[in-house]
């Protein structure tokens, strides 16, 4: 980071203390280091604190000093290799999003040529609010990196989602995108992802609550250090914002397996994220099933095993990734399967912690290794804890 330019954005929000610990990390790293304040976030640390650390002058109007010399955004927003706000509250983002332009920020944001990213940080409704959740998703089609709220405390006393990502995470997020190391470059990972459905009749199915976010967090995470990933996604909403991800669409599990079996042979890593159904009716209703009596009876047949026969075809130069959702005796069946399904790693989940399982955009993991060995994290985003388990994966290879 020796010698790098970043233009830091404070925006009004409690988490604006955290700013100070975050530009003292990236001046002690060598970088050169600017901060841009809007008005409200001078009301939770002083201009004089920021300047002190970054050892520049803040920046927080279009006008310096009574001179009325004039504070340059656009050579600011040409000077950084990255512009970095954090906190970004919910109402620079819709800024950001939409093109408004009212204070010095936001001017500097729309002269800018180099890469910006944010750290969101607001309440828990106002983080998962529709949207705030849009804003976020026009921002990361545009080009602009999120840098996840995290799961914890939050100052109006709820927990959830929003807390502006610890400063050593940001500055990590900022170590990986001046790093010009790949690890995965030239590798192909295969991932499976989401739920499968069913069908019973043209209108009901049999599925589960997956939404695929953890696969998708994982194929993200993998292009972002160099992979090719083939993502095979069962029934869900996906944004793939890279264009080292090819995903495929299934709805079944025999339409999962068939697409998983035709790409396996060429991946290096292959990670089994997907919540297969392990049973479907053994026969498909033509038309709507009428209702009729009390009861009604459906014979289930067994789906493949789709990790366990991929599996059994791995060759030594490949590794296979498998997840386990458990509610009992977790630990116990997560590294039987590790063993059934000659996985090189298994990912635990219990649907007994808070924050981890379907849907959520949180997940708490332990990560088992056929040596014995096992990692176990606390509650993180899926984005950070997609890093635990590629810097897993990694460390396998």
């Amino acid at each position: 980071m020796e010698g790098k330019k970043i233009l830091v954005g404070v925006c009004g929000s409690i988490a604006a203390y955290k700013s100070a610990l975050l530009v003292r990390l990236l001046v002690k790293a060598g970088a050169e280091v600017r901060v841009i304040m809007t008005q409200s976030a001078q009301s939770f640390i002083t201009p004089l604190t920021l300047s002190t650390l970054s050892k520049h002058p803040v920046a927080t109007e279009f006008v310096k000093n009574a001179a009325g010399e004039w504070e340059n955004h656009v050579e600011l927003g040409l000077w950084a290799d990255l512009i970095l706000v954090a906190p970004a509250s919910a109402h620079t983002l819709s800024k950001f999003a939409y093109g408004l332009c009212d204070n010095l920020l936001t001017a500097t944001y729309l002269s800018a040529k180099c890469p910006v990213a944010v750290a969101p940080a607001m309440d828990l409704d106002m983080y998962q609010h529709p949207t705030t959740q849009e804003n976020m998703t026009k921002l990361q089609r545009m080009g602009i990196s999120i840098i996840e709220a995290e799961h914890g405390e939050l100052a109006s006393g709820l927990v959830g989602t929003g807390r502006m990502a610890e400063p050593e995470h940001i500055f990590d997020f900022v170590e990986s995108h001046f790093s010009t190391e790949k690890r995965f470059e030239g590798k192909r990972v295969l991932i499976t992802a989401g739920p499968t459905y069913e069908k019973i009749d043209p209108v009901r199915f049999i599925g589960n609550h997956s939404s695929g976010k953890m696969g998708l967090a994982l194929a993200h995470q993998l292009a972002g250090e160099g992979a090719q990933v083939d993502l095979v996604a069962g029934p869900g909403k996906y944004s793939i914002l890279s264009d080292r991800i090819a995903m495929t669409a299934v709805q079944t599990a025999d339409e999962m397996y068939e697409a998983v079996a035709e790409r396996y042979a060429e991946c290096d890593v292959a990670i089994f994220a997907a919540a297969v159904a392990d049973y479907k009716p053994a026969t498909v209703a033509d038309q709507k099933i009428k209702k009729s009596g009390e009861t009604m009876m459906i014979e289930l047949v067994k789906n493949r095993d789709i990790a366990a026969e991929m599996g059994l075809q791995k060759q030594v130069n490949q590794l296979n990734v498998g997840f386990a959702l458990e509610t009992e005796n977790e630990s116990t069946h997560a590294q039987q399967k590790l063993s059934k399904k000659n996985f090189d790693m298994i990912v635990l989940n219990s649907l007994n912690d808070k924050g981890a399982g379907f849907s959520h955009d949180t997940n708490k993991i332990t990560i088992f290794k056929p040596s014995g060995d096992s990692l176990k994290f606390e509650v993180k985003s899926k984005t950070e804890v997609a890093k635990d388990i590629v810097n897993a994966i990694y460390e396998l290879g």
